[in-house]
């Protein structure tokens, strides 16, 4: 495995990438120098971004709107997986918590990740 380089700067990220983006069209078996190239270039990309470049997560009602938007979900699926149009509409209005139940099925039904569900945010009060 030859020229793989710690990433330290822009510059470096950017040579980085373009050695990994030719896997792209033409990935390299697995088990071969080249996917392990691959793999560490990818690694040591991924660390990079993440300290540099980090993305906070939305807080858990955003996430469920995003969700909902990109997967052409609407409020009445959210109310079906609640159980309730009422507790749909509270939960996307922030005036009432995520419960554990709440998460477990937006977890298990949708596939978002709990991690990001149990996070705390703020509830809008009806006395505001």
């Amino acid at each position: 495995m030859d020229n793989i380089r710690a990433i330290r700067n822009d510059e470096d990220l950017a040579w980085a990438t373009g050695e990994v983006e030719r896997y792209f069209d033409n990935p390299p078996a697995f088990g071969t120098p080249d996917a392990d190239r691959f793999d560490i270039l990818s690694a040591l990309i991924e660390a990079y971004e993440n300290r540099h470049y980090s993305i906070e997560a939305p807080e858990p009602v955003e996430l469920i709107k995003a969700h909902m938007e990109m997967s052409g979900r609407k409020q009445s699926d959210l109310a079906k997986l609640f159980g309730s149009k009422s507790r749909a509409s509270e939960i996307l209005n922030r005036k009432r918590a995520l419960t554990v139940d709440m998460i477990h099925k937006l977890n298990k039904e949708w596939g978002i990740p709990s991690d990001y569900l149990v996070q705390p945010y703020h509830l809008i009060s009806e006395a505001a």
